[in-house]
């Protein structure tokens, strides 16, 4: 048995009872010699049968890890990682705490453009990260608690809205649930929302990012580069 209480098996889920999970091990010439299921049943609970399976106790708390485990993820992954948290000293971290749970309940769509030096070569990337679908797929209290040995720096990937090694010269584009990617667009690169339809442009020359969205250029010494791009969601009509 695994000791992970954050292990869980669903395969365990399909035995309703410890009694069915008896059954698997009790064979035909077993009923057959024992006449009575509760006979055979209890051979297989005292060990005769082998050692390879769950006792009683283990066997409800594997069921229970296995009903319990999703839940349990996803409310690990919709919580506000950044309440309670001092994060003054970070304006970064700052800025993605008072945009999380606006974020996380939809009322906000938040796109995150990042530059930075990734090792001590100098060598840098970049990209255009989707704030929203990084808090639906990763635990966020990795990013926003700096005190802890799990602490990461968040930092564009392959599979983000758009990403770029700048050693390499790869160039990779993704859509996300919130997000269509428009590149090789005459006004350079466009993320549609795919609720509203509403375009954001993340041209810096450009007057405005699009309609209903906002630019924020963000002053820190933790990147090189940090712009927030923050579109207030329209459903269309």
């Amino acid at each position: 048995m695994n000791s992970d209480p954050d292990f869980y098996d669903k395969s365990i889920l399909e035995w309703q009872t410890y009694e069915d999970y008896l059954d698997k091990f009790v064979q035909p010439e077993d009923l057959y010699y024992l006449e009575d299921p509760d006979n055979a049943r209890q051979i297989v609970e005292l060990g005769y049968k082998g050692k390879d399976f769950m006792n009683r106790e283990e066997f409800e708390a594997a069921r229970k890890a296995a009903l319990e485990g999703p839940l349990k993820r996803k409310k690990s992954l919709d919580a506000v990682c950044s309440a309670g948290k001092d994060l003054s000293k970070s304006p970064f971290l700052y800025a993605l705490a008072q945009r999380e749970e606006l974020v996380r309940n939809g009322k906000l769509s938040t796109i995150i453009f990042i530059r930075d030096v990734v090792d001590r070569k100098g060598h840098e990337v970049s990209g255009y990260i989707d704030y929203g679908h990084r808090l639906k797929t990763e635990d966020f209290e990795d990013y926003f608690d700096k005190s802890s040995t799990k602490h990461r720096k968040l930092l564009p990937k392959p599979s983000d809205l758009s990403y770029y090694n700048w050693k390499t010269q790869t160039l990779s584009y993704n859509n996300s649930s919130t997000f269509q990617v428009i590149a090789d667009n005459e006004m350079g690169l466009l993320f549609k929302h795919k609720r509203d339809r509403k375009t954001i442009n993340v041209d810096p020359k450009g007057v405005s990012p699009g309609d209903n969205s906002h630019r924020v250029v963000l002053k820190t010494d933790e990147y090189t580069q940090v712009v927030i791009y923050d579109h207030v969601t329209r459903r269309k009509n």
